[in-house]
């Protein structure tokens, strides 16, 4: 079988139960609340403005090129976007071989967006107003977090946004500006403009790693998309400490960006963030890479 590498049983069952026991560890906690009517503003966001879902989060792949071997394989069978194969070893099972040419269009937009992004400078000090500029003189039905109360209230918001300038660099934050902040902006952003304006100091930018994995599926090894997805959610809670909300019940301090040191601690966050988002941002162009030369990788948590 070219281009595809066998995994034991005794190996792949391993990496399997460690991917498990780490998703619990990020979300077990989280989704014992939940089920109980609890509430959570940063990984709430996680699972309903993203659409991966816990259960297709805790599901381990080995990513393209990876065969399966032993009884325990069959437990692929279910799943449309994995094949039988035969092997030396009997029956075993992989991502389906076609899947790459069905989803080609989504990896070369991955791969240009991200290539890009990489190749910009990054942009610091936007402060994280696009939270602030998602209620911006948009009174009690502009909150986005209507379980928490806004910190500074509606007209102290209204004139933290009203005293700097509005840089956001990215348009799916953009687009949920209201009608007054919109036109604020240093930049008038649209779907279209993201290969030219999407830049890696920017939260979202790192955030939406975690996004550009699942979409591609099982073709992304797991242990690599649970890489992504801390990365977000530590993108997250920066996120919202800058918020106008006031999140003291979830025990998050706010980044004050209404004052220099928070602007300026808000900045380090930022850079922090960035630095620890490029790595992860070329790991995952060198993987839209190989899929679309038919190269192998997923054989381990820090193959590329």
């Amino acid at each position: 079988m070219p281009n595809s590498t066998l995994v034991s049983e005794g190996q792949w069952t391993a990496r399997r139960a460690a991917h498990t026991a780490r998703v619990e560890n990020l979300v077990g906690d989280y989704l014992t609340d939940r089920g109980h009517g609890g509430v959570h503003p940063v990984l709430d966001f996680l699972f309903t403005y993203y659409s991966h879902r816990p259960g297709q989060l805790r599901r381990w792949n080995p990513g393209h090129g990876v065969v399966l071997t032993g009884d325990r394989a069959r437990d692929y069978a279910e799943f449309a976007s994995y094949e039988q194969v035969d092997t030396a070893d009997g029956p075993g099972f992989r991502v389906r071989s076609d899947l790459v040419e069905r989803r080609r269009s989504s990896i070369e937009f991955t791969l240009g967006l991200l290539s890009a992004t990489r190749d910009r400078p990054p942009v610091l000090g936007c402060f994280g107003l696009h939270e602030w500029a998602m209620v911006y003189r948009g009174g009690t039905s502009a909150q986005r977090h209507e379980q928490v109360p806004l910190r500074l209230g509606h007209d102290g918001t209204d004139a933290v946004v009203d005293s700097m300038t509005l840089r956001c660099t990215h348009y799916d934050a953009f687009r949920f500006f209201t009608p007054d902040a919109a036109p604020r902006n240093a930049l008038t952003l649209s779907a279209e403009s993201r290969l030219t304006s999407e830049q890696p100091g920017c939260i979202h930018a790192s955030m939406d790693l975690y996004k550009w994995c699942y979409k591609l599926g099982p073709l992304i090894d797991s242990e690599f998309l649970t890489d992504c997805f801390e990365l977000a959610l530590h993108a997250r809670t920066i996120d919202m400490r800058a918020s106008p909300y006031d999140l003291s019940d979830y025990d998050l301090e706010p980044i004050r960006i209404e004052t220099a040191a928070g602007r300026a601690e808000y900045v380090r966050a930022q850079g922090e963030l960035s630095s620890e988002a490029a790595p992860l941002r070329s790991a995952l162009i060198a993987r839209c890479q190989n899929l679309l030369i038919g190269g192998e990788f997923g054989v381990g948590p820090t193959a590329e």
